[in-house]
């Protein structure tokens, strides 16, 4: 059982990645366009219309698996900042403070960070592809004695 769920480890990761980057580019469109109804921030506002292009950007990266563990990086530390700054001086715990979405994109955007893009992403296939070429580029090359 344990061998058969580790083979199925980076998919699992991946549709994880796909499932968190495509909500965290839904509340950044949402924030960002008002998308899905949601309230715009004015252009250039701090904290919110940052977060919201960090939402986005990161969100889309993360969702395609194109540099996974930056996009992920820059987007959990947003997200501490937004539970920390926003919601946390409310009271100190996510469920009196509504910032469990904070915690959560936070904590999941973390993972992401040390597991990589799993299967289905860009980032594999670039991976791939520059592995590909100097294994190439290391066979051509002459060996001086």
């Amino acid at each position: 059982m344990t061998g058969r769920l580790n083979s199925a480890q980076p998919y699992a990761i991946g549709l994880f990645r796909i499932v968190v980057g495509l909500l965290f580019a839904c509340h950044g469109a949402n924030s960002l366009f008002g998308a899905f109804g949601g309230e715009t921030p004015a252009t250039g506002a701090w904290p919110a219309w940052y977060a919201a292009v960090i939402e986005l950007v990161g969100g889309s990266l993360v969702l395609l698996g194109l540099g996974t563990r930056a996009a992920a990086f820059i987007s959990s530390g947003a997200m501490a900042y937004a539970y920390f700054k926003v919601h946390q001086p409310q009271a100190l715990w996510p469920i009196e403070n509504s910032g469990e979405g904070a915690a959560m994109y936070c904590w999941a955007m973390f993972l992401l960070i040390f597991t990589g893009s799993g299967a289905f992403g860009l980032d594999r296939l670039f991976t791939k592809r520059s592995a590909a070429q100097s294994s190439t580029a290391t066979d051509q090359t002459p060996v001086a004695a």
